[in-house]
């Protein structure tokens, strides 16, 4: 997958970013997010965090990685710019009796101090803001010297990022929009996170389903991105597009059952700040 780094094409970027909340705020990515919390479980071992940090879990979704961190004790405080997923977290937090702070925040313009956290967290959240540098910087910016950012995020050319690819050819994204799948190189956090440590390891995330068809059926009702794809598109080409996603399904499904079992690759990123 060929991606750039820039474009000289101007963004109204605070448009995207509306648009983008909109779409994460529909449908229902804790349906989805649910299934991705071993992710975060081993974020949490890749940063070696323990339970004497304060963490900042960014872009947080319904929670996966601050339920991670406070099940290992330590202070934690997920951040998220869609409210209703934070409540969703909030009600997984109580379930479990872990007590994890809850703020409704934007990763581009985090609302604490400099140099406020052990580690800063975020699993294939912070990936899709539209200014990536300034997300980044808010990262650094938050994180203590000597403190750890860990990072998941699509790579270009596992399934995720090739999904992500196939709906912007019937969705094309804002003009000089850098793509998410960039966070999944390790070259672009390099220029990113720029002066800082960066050890990476590429990852498989396994999604289960009953079929094909079930899978294509739970993201475009409840993942907001493949749902408003989806709703953008007249009934000719919605059906088009339902049927290059089952066909890209079929070059990664690896179940010969009627099931649906996909590895799709992941960057694992710890960013050690000096």
């Amino acid at each position: 997958m060929n991606v750039q780094v820039s474009n000289p094409v101007p963004v109204d970027l605070s448009t995207v970013k509306g648009r983008q909340q909109m779409a994460w705020s529909s449908g229902n990515y804790a349906v989805v997010g649910t299934t991705l919390q071993i992710v975060g479980e081993s974020l949490c071992e890749a940063v070696d965090l323990r339970s004497t940090q304060r963490v900042l879990d960014v872009a947080a979704g319904n929670g996966n990685a601050s339920l991670a961190a406070a099940r290992r004790f330590a202070d934690v405080i997920s951040t998220d710019y869609v409210g209703s997923l934070l409540d969703q977290g909030r009600k997984r937090a109580e379930a479990e009796g872990l007590p994890i702070t809850f703020q409704q925040a934007d990763a581009e313009n985090l609302p604490f101090p400099d140099t406020s956290f052990d580690i800063v967290l975020s699993t294939f959240g912070v990936m899709f803001t539209p200014d990536q540098v300034k997300a980044a910087k808010e990262l650094l910016r938050v994180c203590r010297p000597g403190g750890r950012i860990g990072l998941a995020n699509w790579t270009p050319d596992g399934f995720i990022g090739r999904l992500f690819k196939l709906i912007g050819t019937y969705v094309p994204p804002a003009p000089g929009l850098s793509s998410p799948a960039l966070w999944g190189q390790h070259s672009h956090l390099e220029q990113l996170f720029s002066g800082a440590s960066i050890a990476t390891t590429k990852r498989q995330f396994v999604f289960r389903y009953k079929s094909p068809e079930h899978w294509v059926d739970i993201f475009r009702t409840y993942y907001g991105p493949v749902l408003k794809a989806f709703a953008a598109l007249e009934g000719k080409q919605a059906l088009a597009l339902e049927s290059k996603i089952l066909a890209l399904i079929g070059e990664f499904n690896i179940a010969k059952d009627g099931a649906l079992v996909i590895s799709s690759d992941y960057l694992e990123a710890v960013v050690t700040k000096k």
